[in-house]
């Protein structure tokens, strides 16, 4: 069901592996690490328009929030009329509710195929999706300080030590990522809570608890769950963006909001007894 994805994937991820190989090592953990940021950063850059598009849609969404909450307290008994004034309020404007959505959607099929590419690099297999049986042993001896890249945290000592790694060598490599990952998580997610203004009180506190529910979900997962460290990376490659992004799109979106919100200067009258200047 995921081909139509895992193959763009792994195609991207063959091809910054391939050009960062050819500047290092093909089986050079490094060359496979940068590889895995570029695909975050290749698949995050043809992502910004729709990410701009939601970044507008929630400005418009809020200037609409207080005639949104007339219709509700106007008709909050008769649902399907609340529903019927919303959608022409969205209607009238321009806008829609699920504008804000698409980029996220988006990156849930693009976060699965990497995993799912991640995980099928195993002992034996011949081919990895567009990856070729060398491919395959050269990301499954790859590493990182010593974790490689296809284990995770929470594996079988038996299963480490097969890889050639251990649990030391994994919690020093994964806890750092995964503390830098949910960090910037908690970043991003605390400047997009502090902008919005005239919010529903339930939705700003569930805001408020997604704040630091979102990075300890990132550390649960990550300790707990079959995550492999490349996973890990294109978690905190993800979030970093993400951060940077944020600051970047929302300076964008307010430049292009003052001239709307800047006040008209008004005409200077001339002093009392002046001549007023013909143009």
């Amino acid at each position: 069901m995921f081909d139509i994805f895992l193959y763009p994937v792994s195609a991207i991820l063959w091809f910054w592996h391939t050009v960062f190989g050819a500047l290092l090592s093909p089986d050079s953990g490094v060359a496979w690490v940068l590889a895995i940021v570029f695909l975050v950063f290749t698949i995050r850059t043809l992502l910004i328009r729709p990410a701009l598009g939601q970044l507008r849609a929630a400005r418009r969404a809020r200037a609409l929030a207080p005639q949104m909450k007339k219709i509700r307290e106007k008709y909050g008994k008769d649902r399907q009329r609340m529903a019927r004034e919303i959608q022409k309020l969205h209607t009238d404007h321009g806008t829609s509710p699920f504008a804000g959505c698409l980029p996220a959607l988006l990156q849930i099929p693009v976060f699965l195929s990497l995993y799912w590419v991640l995980r099928d690099f195993t002992p034996g297999a011949t081919s990895n999706h567009v990856f070729d049986r060398a491919d395959v042993e050269s990301f499954l001896n790859a590493d990182l300080f010593g974790a490689k890249l296809g284990n995770w945290v929470s594996q079988p000592v038996a299963d480490l030590a097969a890889f050639g790694t251990d649990r030391a060598h994994m919690i020093a490599v994964g806890v750092p990522l995964m503390l830098v990952a949910g960090a910037a998580t908690f970043l991003s997610m605390r400047m997009s809570l502090t902008r919005q203004t005239d919010v529903n009180p339930q939705v700003a506190g569930i805001s408020k608890a997604m704040m630091y529910l979102a990075p300890a979900g990132v550390l649960v997962s990550g300790s707990f769950f079959p995550v492999p460290v490349g996973v890990l990376l294109y978690f905190l490659a993800n979030n970093v963006w993400t951060f940077g992004q944020q600051h970047l799109l929302t300076a964008k979106v307010d430049r292009e909001e003052e001239p709307r919100t800047r006040p008209t200067p008004k005409p200077s009258a001339p002093r009392p007894g002046q001549k007023p200047k013909r143009r």
